[in-house]
């Protein structure tokens, strides 16, 4: 049977399909989440277990595929206020994060009895972060959009600077060709992100919008054209010394202020989570298990490290620099891993001969544990935020000033006819409706960008979260009705769902108007009324019985008008 499969690469792909589904669907009922069951692929057909990964190239090429586009599709919701406002934020967290763990890690290193080159190896590892899986995570769970997505996903690009600014050092010290100074190869890297970066500027202000805009005409063209787009860039920052994660972030970027990016997320969305399946078996046939056994105990107590210590060291930075102890808790978790870049780097210093196998072994071994658990960490934030709150208010500071709402008069409780939560498509819409109607609203939303625009517009918004059930024991409430129009996840009626919050936060508070909800599944809406919504609201349903309305209206008008 092996040696049928690997007689043809495309019977050894569909062989690794198939086993992938089979995963998929077994994962799936025993309430897995996806990215583990792609982790547990990866390791299966790896070398370490039934080795069916002979086509390393062709798979190679897939992952680095998927990689491309998945930093395409995060940087699509990227622009250059958001890099603006969280700049500041996401290299102060970013550096301060991989320089404590760098340190605590080298110390614990030594105390395990590593020498101290192999120490300084296993404490720069561990200060590395998977983008790839976070950011999946993230996307799944709709969170990106949300303030700690954001902080993550900038201080994520810090990390993968420091990832290449040691890949470059290690380069100069014998790895990289041409004999280059460790000076000039830095150097070199850092005048090629400036040349590229100016590049993507100048491609955003003057041909972005009218190149898509043409391309958009047709939808077949307008997929070619963005997967291309996403794969040259990510070879850009490749060939450059930066990074293809770099590279395809930036390719985002330049197509993030174009109106078609909903749509070309929408498009890519399968293709990306189909192509990270490949980058997780490629992930898995690096892994050697024969190098494990010896190395359990030190592993466990620097995966310890790395699921406990440093979503504590963000949490530290970020309750300093004024954020909120949730969101300093939820951008923490996503430092609970180490990343695939961990074991390239350990498998460099092999290369140069400063460590040996037992190291490289060492290292996967914590990769393997702290990307497994996580996962469920990330998956799970909400719930654990709510088991931990009581004992996470030392991360706080007094007033957390960087999400405060600024005091205002015209915030009372009685003032405004209803509340919106929730400011995406749907939400925007409602707001406008109401205010046409002469009722005061007040929007809320998780995004400050967001806010701050309707602000300028002189209407009224705060900034909150309804996931935080905190928050809505004190937020404003409309005296008639609060409209819980939050983007739907797709976790289903859960108490991690913040339609659910909403209602029983309200309810705990004594609110006495009425509240409604958004849903998009018809299944939602018996507990949801249970819970104590007054109102299921249906935005696609809703919209298609008025627009029928609207035909049989128009049709019977013409047809009154044709009889006169």
């Amino acid at each position: 049977m092996e040696a049928i499969i690997h007689s043809s690469p495309f019977y050894e792909l569909a062989a690794i399909l198939a086993l992938a589904a089979f995963i998929g669907i077994l994962g799936q009922w025993l309430r897995q989440p996806m990215v583990v069951c792609f982790i547990a692929v990866g390791i299966i057909v790896g070398p370490s277990a039934l080795d069916l990964v002979q086509s390393h190239e062709n798979i190679e090429i897939l992952a680095e595929l998927g990689i491309a586009v998945l930093l395409f599709l995060v940087g699509l919701k990227l622009d250059v206020k958001l890099i603006k406002t969280l700049g500041v934020v996401s290299l102060a967290t970013g550096l301060g994060q991989v320089a404590f763990t760098a340190l605590i890690g080298f110390g614990l290193s030594l105390l395990l009895g590593l020498s101290a080159i192999a120490s300084l190896y296993v404490a720069v590892a561990l200060t590395f972060s998977s983008t790839i899986i976070i950011v999946k995570l993230l996307s799944d769970k709709r969170e990106v959009d949300s303030l700690h997505g954001k902080v993550a996903i900038g201080f994520l690009i810090v990390q993968d600077l420091a990832v290449v600014f040691a890949m470059v050092v290690l380069s100069a010290l014998g790895i990289g060709e041409g004999g280059e100074s460790g000076f000039s190869a830095i150097l070199q890297v850092l005048i090629n992100a400036i040349i590229m970066l100016a590049a993507v500027l100048v491609f955003i202000r003057y041909l972005a919008e009218p190149l898509v805009s043409r391309v958009a005409k047709s939808a077949e063209l307008l997929i070619t054209f963005t997967i291309a787009w996403a794969a040259l860039l990510a070879g850009l920052g490749h060939y450059f010394g930066l990074s293809m994660e770099l590279g395809g972030l930036l390719a985002g970027v330049a197509l993030a202020s174009t109106p078609f990016r909903e749509s070309i997320v929408s498009r890519l969305a399968p293709l990306r989570d189909f192509l990270l399946l490949f980058f997780f078996i490629a992930l898995g046939t690096q892994l050697d298990l024969s190098l494990l056994g010896e190395q359990f105990w030190p592993a466990m107590v620097l995966s310890l490290f790395v699921l406990i210590g440093n979503p504590l060291i963000v949490m530290i930075i970020m309750g300093l620099m004024g954020f909120r102890k949730r969101t300093g808790f939820l951008a923490g978790l996503t430092v609970a891993q180490i990343s695939e870049f961990s074991l390239i780097f350990v498998a460099m210093g092999i290369t140069i001969g400063h460590v040996g196998n037992s190291e490289l072994g060492l290292v996967t071994l914590v990769g393997l544990i702290t990307i497994a658990l996580s996962v469920y960490m990330i998956t799970y934030s909400h719930r654990l935020y709510g088991w931990l709150e009581p004992v996470l208010g030392i991360f706080e500071r007094k007033i957390p000033y960087r999400e405060e709402q600024a005091p205002d008069v015209e915030l009372a409780a009685d003032y405004y006819d209803i509340v919106v939560v929730g400011l995406g498509r749907y939400g925007r819409n409602l707001m406008h409706y109401l205010r046409q109607k002469d009722l005061n609203v007040l929007a809320v939303d998780f995004d400050p960008e967001r806010v701050k625009e309707l602000k300028k517009q002189g209407q009224h918004a705060v900034y909150g979260d309804v996931s935080d059930a905190e928050f809505v024991s004190h937020m404003p409430v409309g005296s008639s009705w609060v409209i819980g129009a939050m983007p739907q996840h797709d976790i289903g009626v859960t108490h991690e769902d913040p339609r659910i919050t909403l209602i029983e936060g309200l309810k705990a508070r004594g609110y006495s108007g009425k509240v409604a909800v958004s849903a998009t599944n018809l299944d939602d809406v018996k507990d949801l009324r249970k819970r104590g919504a007054d109102l299921v609201l249906f935005p696609f349903k809703d919209a298609a019985e008025q627009a029928v309305n609207n035909l049989i209206d128009i049709g019977q008008a013409e047809s009154q008008s044709d009889k006169t």
